[in-house]
């Protein structure tokens, strides 16, 4: 994620807002973890949800707020990619 220049001019409120949208996370049944990064991105994100609907929800809801903006990816635990790419010709 990177700020918005409305999330940067209120950094000191970001912890508030993490703990918000950890809270949005565990009470739609799944996980977030953060961590805050130097470089490119500001912030890297990974949520374990119960849905692709639940995670488009809350990357709306996490949106919507205009602190943040993100660039999202699904992705497997390796014992199902293994799965999937077990089944190749």
């Amino acid at each position: 994620m990177k700020w918005t220049d409305q999330g940067i001019r209120a950094a000191k409120e970001s912890p508030k807002r993490a703990a918000a949208a950890r809270k949005w996370a565990e009470d739609h049944g799944g996980k977030l973890w953060l961590w805050y990064t130097l470089g490119k991105y500001d912030v890297v994100g990974v949520a374990e949800l119960p849905s692709d609907e639940v995670a488009f929800e809350f990357g709306l809801a996490l949106g919507t707020q205009g602190n943040v903006r993100s660039t999202t990816m699904r992705a497997w635990p390796e014992e199902a990619a293994a799965t999937v790419i077990g089944k190749l010709p």
